[in-house]
């Protein structure tokens, strides 16, 4: 039991979703579940910023989970949420940009949940793929959303 526990706090700790490379803001939030103790269940909409592509930004909404747990912050949020990305000027990419990247992860949890997003490059289709999962330091999930931001701009008539 102690080596799981020291696993957990370990990749909390170094994991590179621990520190979010992305700037996000949270929009929002509407009521979903009325808690009598605590905060209610509620549904977030948050935007994330890409640091190395600018132009991009992503929307995110997820399920968060509210009573006295949630109110503390030691509630897990269910595995439930929705993404949409957007170009809001020309996508220009950087030289030497990763074919794949975690780039930002919000908390679902105290310590054991994450909702991880990646940065995938589509150079066939001059696109940027942008994937939402979530997981679990023990069990992973299968829960999923994806979004596409076509990519334009000088030089990237060749490849993205």
């Amino acid at each position: 039991m102690k080596r799981l526990i020291a696993a957990a706090l370990l990749m909390v700790f170094v994991s590179p979703v621990a520190t979010p490379a992305w700037a996000d803001q949270q929009i929002g939030s509407v009521s979903t579940n009325f808690r009598l103790v605590g905060p209610n269940d509620k549904v977030v909409v948050q935007r994330l910023e890409d640091p190395k592509i600018p132009n991009v930004e992503c929307y995110a909404s997820f399920a968060q989970t509210g009573g006295l747990a949630g109110g503390i912050g030691v509630a897990t949020d269910p595995s439930q949420f929705a993404l949409s990305c957007i170009a809001a000027g020309p996508v220009i990419l950087p030289a030497n940009l990763p074919q794949k990247e975690e780039v930002a992860a919000i908390s679902a949890s105290f310590l054991f949940k994450h909702f991880i997003l990646t940065r995938m490059v589509d150079p066939d289709k001059h696109a940027l793929v942008y994937l939402l999962i979530s997981t679990k330091i023990l069990h992973g999930s299968p829960a999923n959303a994806v979004s596409a931001v076509p990519v334009s701009g000088a030089g990237n008539s060749d490849k993205p």
